[in-house]
C-alpha cells in the first residue's frame, strides 16, 4: 500500500538521468513521482577505440531493477540507435510496455523480432496530440522535426508540473514528409506553465538557424546535373529516411533506377514503405542482381557506410571486398552525412581508398543536421517559458551553450540545472537541487555476453594489444617436486622468436633459477611458484626491452 508521508519532497518530481545526458549516445531518462516511474528512450552508444572487442555499450539500469514494481512503461522519441539501441537488452532483464510513433515502432520491431522478443512486449503506437495515462503521469506525444520521420517531443504531465522534452529535433517548416513542428502547442503547453525543459544541445554551439532537409534535394538536383555519364552512389544513415526519400526523387526525375543496399538500410527502407513514410515511384527500386542489366549512368546506390564502418558496405566497396559492386573511375560517391566525431580518420581512410580507385567523391555540401541551433532553441524556450532549463542531450560544452542562451533568454542561473547521469534531481515549483546519487554507468556488450566484459578484461585486452603474451610451460615431477621438463616459453605478439634466440635463451635461464631458488627453499605451492615465475620474468624483459608483456605461467604434473 501506498504510505503518504507529510513531507514536501515525497511529493516532488524526480528526474533521474540514467545514461546519455553527457554524450551523444545511450540515452535513458527515468521521471518518478511517488509510486510510478516512467522511462524515455532506451539507446545504446558505440564503443571507445580502447574499448577493444566490444560491440556496443548500453545503459546499467540497477536503479529500475530495484524499483520494477513502480515501472509503468517507456516512451521512444524518435527511431534512432542511440535512443532505442538497448531497448531488446533491457526488455529481457525488465519487460515493460513501449510507447511510440508509427516508425518510430516499426524499427524497435525489427530488433524485437531479431532477438524473439515480439509475443512478450506490449507495444502501443501514438498518435501526434494522443496522451497515455501511467500511474501519476500523463505523456503526450507532441510533432516535431528531427533527421527520421514521426520525432517526438514528449510533454510529461505529473502533479508536480509539466517538464516538456523536446527529444531530438528541429525545426523544419519545409519537411520532406508530413508536417512541421507543432510549435502551436508547444506555445499552448507553455501559456498553461511548464515546470522544466529538457532541451536538446548538439547544435547549441552554431548560431543561426539548421537549414530545411529540402535544400539537400536541390544540392542532389544540381550534383545528379553535373554528373549525368556517371554512376552515383550516395552514402548516408539508414535511418534518414527524408534524405533516402530525396536520392529516391531525385533518380526519379533523372530517369536512373535506384539500389538500396547494405542490411540496416534495406531494413530501413522496407519499414518505412510498409508504413508509408516513404513513397517509391513504380519501377524505380531494382534489386542489386538487376544492376548488370543497366548502364552506370542510368544507376544510383544507397549505400551504409557514411561513417567510415569497416563492415558498412560502402568500407567493402572501397576495400574490393563486396561481392556485387566494384567501385572504378566511373563512380561519383557522394557523402550526405557529416562524420560523428571520432570517426573522422574512418571517413578519410575511406575518402582516399576512393580516389586511389579513380572515383569522383564528394563530401561538401550535401547534409543538414536533423539538431536545432541557437535560434531554434531560443524559440522553444521563448515559447514554453519553463522555470527550469535543464540542458541534455550533448557533450558538457554544448549543454553549457545551451545555458547560456537559456541565461539570456532571462532565465535565473540557479533555476539552469546542469546534472550529469546518476543524479537524482527532485523538483516542484519552490525547489530545484540534486538529492543523490544511482548507480549508473555502462554495460559491455561483447558477441552474446552482455556485462561479462569488466574494467579487468579489457584492462588485459589493452595490456595484450600493448606487449603481447609470455606463455611458460612446465612439468614438475610430483614425487621429488622437482623440475621433470622445461621450462619452455611460447610468445605471441612480443617479439618474433626466430630472430630472438638469445634474449628467449635467457629467458629461460631466468625462469629455471627463479624455479630452482624456490625449490632450494622448500617451496612447491603452485601459487607462490607462478608469483616468483611473473616477478623474476617481467623485471629481466622490462631491463632487456622496457615492455611489460602479460605473463602466463602454466604447471603440470608428471
Amino acid at each position: 500500500m501506498k504510505k503518504k508521508t507529510e513531507t514536501s519532497a515525497a511529493s516532488r518530481l524526480k528526474i533521474i538521468p540514467l545514461g546519455g545526458l553527457e554524450q551523444i549516445g545511450m540515452n535513458i531518462t527515468a521521471f518518478e513521482y511517488e509510486d510510478s516511474i516512467i522511462v524515455v528512450d532506451c539507446g545504446l552508444a558505440f564503443p571507445d577505440d580502447d574499448m577493444l572487442g566490444i560491440d556496443l555499450c548500453i545503459p546499467d539500469i540497477t536503479y529500475l531493477m530495484d524499483h520494477m514494481d513502480k515501472v509503468k512503461g517507456l516512451m521512444i522519441t524518435h527511431g534512432h540507435e542511440d535512443h532505442i539501441g538497448a531497448i531488446p537488452y533491457v526488455l529481457k532483464q525488465l519487460n515493460m510496455p513501449i510507447y511510440a510513433t508509427r516508425l518510430t515502432m516499426g524499427i524497435i520491431e525489427n530488433k524485437l523480432k531479431e532477438h524473439n522478443l515480439m509475443r512478450g512486449t506490449k507495444r502501443k503506437v501514438v498518435k501526434f496530440g494522443q496522451s497515455i495515462n501511467l500511474g501519476q503521469f500523463r505523456v503526450e506525444f507532441i510533432k516535431t522535426n528531427h533527421s527520421i520521420v514521426d520525432a517526438a517531443a514528449l510533454a510529461i504531465y505529473s502533479p508536480a508540473g509539466t517538464v516538456i522534452h523536446t527529444g531530438d529535433f528541429k525545426v523544419d517548416y519545409t519537411p520532406v514528409f508530413g508536417d512541421a513542428i507543432d510549435l502551436q502547442r508547444f506555445a499552448e503547453i507553455g501559456r498553461k506553465g511548464v515546470l522544466a525543459l529538457m532541451c536538446d544541445s548538439t547544435n547549441a554551439e552554431r548560431p543561426g538557424f539548421t537549414q530545411s532537409e529540402r535544400t539537400v534535394g536541390k544540392t542532389f538536383d544540381t550534383l545528379f546535373q553535373e554528373h549525368k555519364n556517371t554512376r552515383m552512389i550516395i552514402a548516408t544513415f539508414a535511418s534518414n529516411v527524408d534524405r533516402v526519400q530525396q536520392i529516391i526523387n531525385t533518380a526519379y526525375k533523372f530517369g536512373r533506377k535506384v539500389v538500396v543496399e547494405g542490411r540496416s538500410m534495406v531494413n530501413i527502407v522496407e519499414t518505412a514503405t510498409s508504413l508509408g513514410c516513404i513513397s517509391i515511384p513504380e519501377n524505380t527500386l531494382i534489386d542489386i542482381e538487376q544492376l548488370k542489366n543497366y548502364t552506370d549512368e542510368q544507376t544510383v546506390i544507397i549505400t551504409t557506410g557514411s561513417q567510415g564502418e569497416s563492415m558498412a558496405a560502402l568500407s567493402r566497396m572501397a576495400g574490393d571486398m563486396h561481392k556485387k559492386i566494384s567501385i572504378g573511375p566511373g563512380d561519383t560517391v557522394i557523402f550526405s552525412s557529416n562524420p560523428i566525431p571520432g570517426n573522422e580518420k574512418a571517413v578519410t581512410n575511406v575518402i582516399n581508398e576512393l580516389l586511389q580507385k579513380g572515383a569522383d567523391v564528394i563530401f561538401q555540401d550535401v547534409h543538414v543536421s536533423g539538431h536545432a541551433c541557437q535560434e531554434e532553441i531560443k524559440l522553444i524556450y521563448t515559447l514554453v517559458q519553463p522555470r527550469y532549463a535543464i540542458p541534455i542531450h550533448g557533450e558538457f560544452k554544448h549543454r553549457k551553450a545551451q545555458a547560456n542562451i537559456a541565461r539570456q533568454l532571462g532565465i535565473p542561473k540557479e533555476n539552469i540545472l546542469m546534472i550529469q547521469s546518476g543524479d537524482v534531481l527532485e523538483l516542484d515549483e519552490e525547489h530545484a537541487e540534486v538529492t543523490g546519487q544511482v548507480q549508473n554507468g555502462v554495460i559491455l556488450v561483447d558477441g552474446l555476453g552482455v556485462g561479462d566484459v569488466g574494467n579487468v578484461v579489457l584492462r588485459d585486452r589493452q595490456h595484450l594489444a600493448e606487449d603481447g603474451i609470455m606463455i611458460v610451460v612446465m612439468a614438475l615431477d610430483q614425487y621429488t617436486g622437482a623440475l621433470a621438463s622445461g621450462p619452455d616459453i611460447v610468445s605471441r605478439g612480443f617479439v618474433y622468436v626466430k630472430e630472438s634466440d638469445e634474449l628467449m635463451e635467457n629467458m629461460r635461464v631466468v625462469v629455471s633459477d627463479a624455479v630452482d631458488s624456490c625449490l632450494e627453499r622448500g617451496i612447491t605451492d603452485w601459487g607462490k611458484l607462478k608469483g616468483t615465475i611473473k616477478d623474476s620474468l617481467s623485471d629481466y624483459i622490462w631491463k632487456k626491452t622496457k615492455r611489460r608483456p602479460m605473463i602466463l605461467p602454466i604447471i603440470m604434473e608428471v
